[in-house]
C-alpha cells in the first residue's frame, strides 16, 4: 500500500519522531548532541517555528513543533541532512543515518499538547538514561529542565506551556512538575506515538463503546485527534489540493506567476527577480515568494538559489508577501 503524503499547515501541531537506521545510535556523545541542538536552534529561529517539547536519546529524538510559514518537511530536510552530513564527516562513515521516513503526526492541540509535552519530556526516564525525576531535571538533552527554569533556551516556547498551568510563573512550574510526575506510572503510552482512530480514542475498548452508541468517528494514521478534528484537517487538505489542481489547469507556473506579480506592481517581469533593496523590488520578491511557496508548492531552498539569497531571507519575504497580499487584496488569479 503506498504511503500517504504528510499533512501540514501553518499553525498545525506536529509530533516528530526520528530514529536511527536499524535503530542504531545517532548520538554517540555530548559533542554530537550539542551539534544537533545548535542546528535545531538556527533552523527553528530562522523559520519562526515554535518548539514546545524535545528530547534526545542515543538512537532517536522527539520534537513537538507548531508549523509557521515554513513547512515541517523543509525544516526536517534541513535538520536531518545537515546533521547527517556532519555526523558522517566526523566518524568517516557513508550511507544513511536515519530511517528513510521520519514520523510526523498532526495533533489536536487542545486535547494533546500537554499530554505530548509530558510524554516527550519523560522519554529519557523511560529509556533509563536517568534514574528518577530529580535526575531528569538535570538531564541537559530534554526540554523538561528548560520549562522548570533550570536552563534557558531561546528557541523553546516555555511561556506557552506554563500559561496552561497558571499565570504566576512559580505556581505554573509547580503545576507542571506535578503533572509530569503523574505521568511516570503511565509508561510508554502507545496512544501518543501515532495517529488513527485507535490511538485517538486510546484503544479498541473506547472505539467499541462509541460504536455501541452508534457513534462512528473518522480516523487517519497521520492525525491524532477526535473525529471532528480529523474531518476538518482532511477537508482543509483536500481544499488545498483542489486549489493546486485548479492552478495547474489554468497553466499557472513560476513564469506566469512572475508576470502576474509584474502586472500588479506595474514593473517589468525581469525586475521581479532583480537583486537589491529598492522598495518595489522587495515588494515584488515578497509576493513572488509568498505565492510560489503557498500556492505552487515551490520549496524555499529552490527560491533561495534562484534569487541568490539565503533561505531565511526567503522566509521573511514570504511573511512580507502574505501581509502585502492581504493589505492590498491581491490574488494570484482573478477568479
Amino acid at each position: 500500500m503506498p504511503r500517504q503524503s504528510r499533512i501540514d499547515a501553518p499553525g498545525a501541531l506536529n509530533h516528530i519522531i526520528v530514529r536511527g537506521i536499524n535503530r542504531k545510535k545517532i548520538f554517540n556523545d555530548d559533542a554530537d548532541r550539542y551539534n544537533f541542538l545548535s542546528r535545531l536552534d538556527k533552523i527553528l529561529t530562522d523559520a519562526n517555528t515554535a518548539c514546545f517539547a524535545w528530547a534526545l536519546v542515543p538512537n532517536h529524538f522527539h520534537l513537538l513543533l507548531r508549523t509557521g510559514l515554513v513547512p515541517i518537511s523543509t525544516i526536517m530536510r534541513r535538520l536531518l541532512t545537515g546533521y547527517a552530513m556532519s555526523y558522517n564527516r566526523r566518524y568517516r562513515r557513508h550511507g544513511h543515518l536515519f530511517q528513510n521516513r521520519y514520523k510526523s503526526i498532526l495533533c489536536q492541540e487542545n486535547l494533546y499538547l500537554l499530554e505530548l509535552v509530558r510524554y516527550i519530556h519523560l522519554n529519557p526516564l523511560r529509556a533509563k538514561l536517568v534514574k528518577d525525576l530529580k535526575a531528569l531535571e538535570k538531564y541537559p538533552f530534554s526540554g523538561h529542565r528548560v520549562i522548570l527554569g533550570k536552563r534557558k533556551n531561546s528557541w523553546q516556547d516555555v511561556g506557552y506551556v506554563l500559561k496552561l498551568f497558571g499565570s504566576n510563573q512559580s505556581t505554573a512550574r509547580r503545576g507542571y512538575r506535578q503533572f509530569v510526575e503523574k505521568g511516570v506510572p503511565l509508561g510508554k503510552r502507545p496512544d501518543l506515538v501515532g495517529g488513527g482512530l485507535l490511538r485517538s480514542h486510546g484503544g479498541w475498548s473506547a472505539v467499541k463503546s462509541f460504536r455501541k452508541m452508534k457513534s462512528y468517528q473518522k480516523g487517519d494514521e497521520r492525525i491524532l485527534g477526535n473525529g471532528d478534528f480529523v474531518e476538518q484537517v482532511l477537508a482543509e487538505a483536500e481544499e488545498k489540493m483542489k486549489r493546486k489542481y485548479f492552478l495547474r489547469t489554468r497553466g499557472m507556473d513560476l513564469e506566469k506567476l512572475t508576470h502576474r506579480v509584474a502586472d500588479l506592481l506595474k514593473i517589468k517581469p525581469k525586475d521581479v527577480w532583480a537583486a537589491g533593496k529598492y522598495r518595489r523590488t522587495v515588494k515584488a520578491r515578497s509576493l513572488l515568494c509568498f505565492w510560489a511557496t503557498t500556492e505552487l508548492g515551490i520549496t524555499q531552498s529552490y527560491l533561495a538559489s534562484k534569487l541568490r539569497i539565503s533561505q531565511p531571507a526567503v522566509g521573511l519575504s514570504v511573511k512580507r508577501g502574505e501581509r502585502l497580499a492581504k493589505r492590498k487584496c491581491y490574488s494570484l488569479i482573478d477568479e
